[in-house]
């Protein structure tokens, strides 16, 4: 019981830290990213900042992937 209980934290920590490594790649991304107008540098950084990894994972669906 024990084991699965410390089993189950460790896999949460370590989904946690994947999380954040994405969130802060394309938080660096999105500021060093050259754009055409630079009011759409400071919109995708206050996205991902305030919205967090779900602001992440929809920069990288509409921006990165392209």
């Amino acid at each position: 019981m024990i084991g699965a209980l410390f089993l189950l934290i460790f896999f949460m920590i370590i989904i946690f830290i994947l999380l954040f490594i994405f969130w802060i790649y394309m938080l660096i991304d999105a500021i060093k990213r050259k754009y055409k107008d630079e009011n759409d540098k400071i919109v995708w950084v206050l996205v991902i900042v305030l919205i967090g990894f779900i602001g992440a994972l929809i920069y990288y669906f509409v921006v990165k992937k392209k």
